[in-house]
C-alpha cells in the first residue's frame, strides 16, 4: 500500500476558502514593467538590450549567463526606459530591465500555432525548454533545463508532478488543475519521454477534490501516468516530502532527488514546459493567487511577469473599507517572504500576495516564553532535525555544532517548528538568518581562495 503522507508535518488552517472558486484570469497590465536579471536559482542573465529600444511580448531581454541560469522574457510590448537597479521584494536593489508599456502586447511571434512535436528527440526537448526560459514555479526558481538533464536518465523512476499546493491561502495551482488538466498532463508525458524508464505521478492533496477529478480524467488510458491524492498535512508540497510519499526513500544528505531516481517539477512549470515545446511560447506569464482577510476580492489570475504588486491589488479593489494592512508577504504565511512595500514587480517564481490584518510574528513576540523542551519541534519536522538543540547552537554561537553536528543547513525553512511551538520561539527565522550567514561566509572564503 502506498503510503499518503510523509513524517512529521503540521495542520495551519488553509484559509483557501477565500479564493478556492474563484477562476483563472487574466491581468493586463498598464503600468511601466520591471524585470530583474536574477529570477532563478544560478548566475543572473545579461541584458541584451538597451534604453530606447522597441520590444515586444516573448522577445528576450536578457541572456542566461552559463549552464545554472535562465533567459529573461519580455511580457509586453513597449520602449526600453532603462536598465537600471531597482528595488524587489526582498527590500534589496537589483539589475532590472524597465520596459514603458505600450498597452497593446504585441507578441514577437505567433505563440498560437501548435506543432507536431511527435518526432522531436529528448535534446530538443530540452533545448525549447532552455529557450523559452522555463524555471521552477514552485519556489525557487531552479532553471528546469538544468533538472531536465539528469547524469543518469534512465536511473529515473518517477517523474512527480506537484499539485500538493499545501502552503495557507494560495489556490492558484488548483485552478490550473481543473481548466489546464491536458495540458499538464501533455507536459508530463514530453517529460517522461526524457526518461523511458519512469512513472508520472501527480500528486495532489484531498482538499482539492476537483483538481483530482480532472487530473484522472486526463490521466485515463494512460499506463505511464496516475494521480496520487494524499493526506492534507503542510509541507505535504516539499520535494523532500513528496518523494517519501512516492518513492518511499528519504534522501541521503547533501543529495538531489535524480540521486534517489526521482524528478519533480510544480504543475505550473509542467504547464510552462507543454507551451514552450508545443507552441514555443517563452514563460512570460504564470499562475498567481492574491488572497488574505483584508483583500477586498481575493482571486486567482494569469499575471504577467514585471506587473507591480500594488497594481494588481489596486485592480482587484484594493482593500476592505476599515480594513488596516498590518502584513504583506510573497507567498504564503509559512514560507513566504515578507515585503516592505507592494511597489515592486512581480517575479516568475513568485505565486502569490497574502496581505494580512494581523502579524502573527508581532503576536508572538508578546507571548514568547523560553524553550519549554516539550519536544514538539522535532515531532513536526518533515527533515527530522532537532530544531531545540539547533536553537541553543544559534544562541550559544556553536555554528560549527549547528552546521556539522545537527545538519542544521538541511533545514528547508517550512516554519512547521515555529507554527507548533508552545513556547512562541521564531526558530523557522532564526534558522534561516544562520543559513544565510554560513552560506554567505562560505562564499567569501571560496572567494578569497581565488
Amino acid at each position: 500500500m502506498v503510503k499518503r503522507t510523509f513524517r512529521g508535518g503540521v495542520h495551519p488552517a488553509d484559509h483557501k476558502d477565500l479564493s478556492r472558486e474563484a477562476p483563472l484570469r487574466e491581468f493586463l497590465p498598464k503600468g511601466e514593467m520591471v524585470f530583474p536579471l536574477s529570477q532563478h536559482i544560478g548566475k543572473p542573465a545579461k541584458p541584451v538590450v538597451k534604453k530606447g529600444d522597441q520590444v515586444l511580448v516573448g522577445q528576450r531581454l536578457a541572456e542566461a549567463d552559463g549552464f545554472v541560469s535562465a533567459h529573461i522574457v519580455c511580457s509586453c510590448s513597449g520602449t526600453v526606459k532603462a536598465v537600471e537597479p531597482r528595488r524587489t521584494l526582498t527590500g534589496g536593489m537589483m539589475d532590472c530591465v524597465v520596459v514603458t508599456n505600450d498597452g497593446q502586447f504585441t507578441p514577437a511571434a505567433d505563440y498560437t500555432k501548435r506543432e507536431d512535436v511527435s518526432g522531436i528527440d529528448g535534446d530538443e526537448i530540452v533545448r525549447r525548454v532552455q529557450e523559452a526560459a522555463v524555471v521552477g514555479l514552485g519556489g525557487a526558481g531552479f532553471p528546469t533545463h538544468v533538472k531536465l538533464k539528469p547524469k543518469d536518465p534512465a536511473a529515473i523512476r518517477y517523474v512527480i508532478a506537484n499539485g500538493a499546493e499545501c502552503e495557507p491561502y494560495l489556490t492558484c495551482n488548483d485552478q490550473l488543475m481543473r481548466t489546464r488538466a491536458a495540458e499538464i498532463v501533455e507536459g508530463l508525458e514530453l517529460m517522461l519521454r526524457l526518461f523511458p524508464g519512469a512513472q508520472g505521478v501527480i500528486c495532489i492533496e484531498r482538499n482539492k477534490p476537483e483538481a483530482i477529478e480532472a487530473m484522472r480524467k486526463a490521466c485515463a488510458g494512460k499506463p505511464r501516468l496516475s494521480v496520487l491524492d494524499l493526506q492534507t498535512k503542510y509541507p505535504q508540497g516539499g520535494e523532500r516530502s513528496l518523494i517519501q510519499v512516492v518513492a518511499g526513500v528519504n534522501f541521503p544528505l547533501a543529495k538531489l532527488p535524480a540521486d534517489v531516481g526521482c524528478i519533480v517539477e510544480n504543475v505550473g512549470t509542467i504547464y510552462a514546459i507543454q507551451r514552450a515545446v508545443i507552441y514555443r511560447e517563452p514563460l512570460y506569464e504564470h499562475v498567481f493567487t492574491l488572497s488574505g482577510e483584508p483583500v477586498k476580492n481575493p482571486g486567482n489570475y494569469i499575471v504577467r511577469d514585471g506587473t507591480s504588486f500594488q497594481e494588481l491589488l489596486d485592480a482587484a479593489s484594493g482593500l476592505k473599507e476599515g480594513v488596516t494592512l498590518k502584513k504583506a508577504m510573497c507567498g504564503g504565511p509559512m514560507m513566504g517572504i515578507t515585503m516592505a512595500s507592494l511597489e515592486v514587480p512581480i517575479q516568475k517564481q513568485n505565486n502569490g500576495l497574502t496581505l494580512m490584518a494581523e502579524d502573527p510574528c508581532e503576536l508572538a513576540e508578546k507571548e514568547m516564553t523560553a524553550c519549554l523542551h516539550c519536544g514538539r519541534c522535532t515531532t513536526v519536522c518533515p527533515m527530522g532535525l532537532l530544531p531545540q538543540l539547533m536553537a541553543d547552537a544559534v544562541m550559544l554561537g556553536d555554528l560549527a555544532r549547528y552546521e556539522g553536528k545537527l545538519y542544521g543547513l538541511e533545514c528547508i525553512q517550512c516554519g512547521s517548528c515555529t507554527f507548533i511551538c508552545p513556547a512562541r520561539r521564531p526558530l523557522m527565522q532564526m534558522f534561516k538568518q544562520t543559513k544565510a550567514e554560513i552560506l554567505a561566509r562560505k562564499r567569501a572564503e571560496a572567494g578569497g581562495k581565488k
